[in-house]
């Protein structure tokens, strides 16, 4: 194999598909990209762990056809070392790569592409169109509730539930829920399914922040994202997700109504008194027209208070600070609703208007 690249666009492609290589693995082809040639004029790089993988092809120019493994760490160290326009990577049938640009000039001992395992294919299934900059909010207005328990492999995962012109992204935790719905142009079969929150968090990167469509192709047991002329493959998460809706508690006793961004300044003013070492819940008091926060541990106390509209009861209840505040920087709008049923029912926080999300979070018992 011989093909001339330009060298920022190799790097570029390498660091992307880097992501998901893995830094060691008892499969030592794991720990490469499979560089293979398509045409004379177009190559393609992957990158596989076994739960997610990630290709794409480029144009380049390709004098001798072939296919390679190429440990991705130290090939990526190589590129960013090189300093001329191009570079040329030249394999012989020994699999001993010879990488020149400029000046420079490197060898690197490849692996032979036959043992690489074969990444998942789907030839069935259900494409999906979605604005990439809305799928990228809702991910992350989401993914922080998910579970990093090991009992339950599914809860590791956001849970998509797609219904005539809805898309909605469920996650939680054994402690709070979120919840993100927004109309989508779909008028397929009802489905959901379950995307590990680890493949998420690589795939957000990849999304932009306009609204250029990407789509989403989803199979029996894996989902591609197809972003940027990148192909990203990953399994889905299999079992039986929590019945969440039977969580949401129908009762409340008081509805407040509190501007966000004042609420999470005045919270964020705890964090001194509140370290891994002197955890302690935040009291809130929701009493008429404003909510009084404070917390009390062994290093000191905060004292702090926010105006709002409490309709109901005088309510005192304690929640733990940063998943309070997770869920209120995940919040759009000015102004969120919070409704309470006492101490001991978990808080919900909705917008002023509509249903496009909501959080809940369980309370924690406070001392006094």
């Amino acid at each position: 194999m011989k093909l001339i690249c330009d060298t920022q666009k190799l790097m570029e492609v390498c660091l992307n598909i880097q992501r998901c290589v893995p830094g060691r693995s008892v499969i030592p082809h794991l720990e490469g990209f499979l560089i293979k040639t398509l045409s004379d004029t177009a190559i393609e790089i992957s990158g596989f762990d076994l739960d997610l993988g990630i290709t794409t092809t480029f144009e380049t120019t390709v004098t001798e056809p072939g296919s390679i493994v190429l440990n991705a760490k130290t090939f990526c160290d190589i590129l960013r070392n090189l300093e001329g326009e191009t570079v040329t990577v030249d394999c012989d049938e020994k699999n001993i790569c010879t990488i020149r640009s400029g000046e420079l000039d490197y060898t690197l001992i490849g692996l032979s592409a036959d043992d690489y395992p074969e990444l998942p294919t789907i030839t069935e299934g259900t494409r999906i169109p979605v604005s990439q900059r809305l799928l990228k909010d809702m991910i992350k207005q989401t993914i922080f509730a998910v579970s990093m328990d090991d009992s339950k492999t599914v809860h590791r995962g956001v849970k998509f539930e797609l219904e005539a012109g809805q898309l909605r992204l469920v996650a939680l935790d054994g402690f709070r829920l979120a919840i993100r719905s927004e109309f989508l142009q779909y008028d397929g079969e009802p489905m959901t399914f379950v995307v590990p929150a680890k493949a998420l968090a690589e795939i957000i990167k990849f999304m932009g922040d306009d609204d250029e469509f990407i789509e989403l192709f989803k199979g029996r047991r894996h989902i591609i994202f197809e972003i940027g002329g990148y192909s990203i493959i990953s399994r889905l998460l299999e079992g039986v997700f929590l019945d969440y809706r039977t969580a949401i508690p129908t009762a409340k006793s008081a509805t407040v109504r509190i501007n966000t961004a004042a609420l999470i300044r005045c919270i964020e003013s705890s964090a001194p008194m509140i370290t891994e070492r002197t955890k302690s819940p935040t009291r809130f008091i929701f009493d008429e027209d404003t909510v009084k926060i404070s917390a009390v541990t062994s290093i000191g106390t905060f004292n702090g208070k926010v105006p709002c509209s409490v309709d109901g009861k005088r309510t005192e209840i304690g929640f733990n600070n940063r998943f309070l505040l997770e869920a209120l920087r995940s919040c759009e709008g000015d102004e969120v609703l919070i409704q309470l049923n006492g101490p001991k029912a978990p808080g919900i926080i909705l917008p002023t208007e509509g249903e496009s999300f909501l959080y809940l979070i369980l309370p924690v018992m406070l001392k006094g």
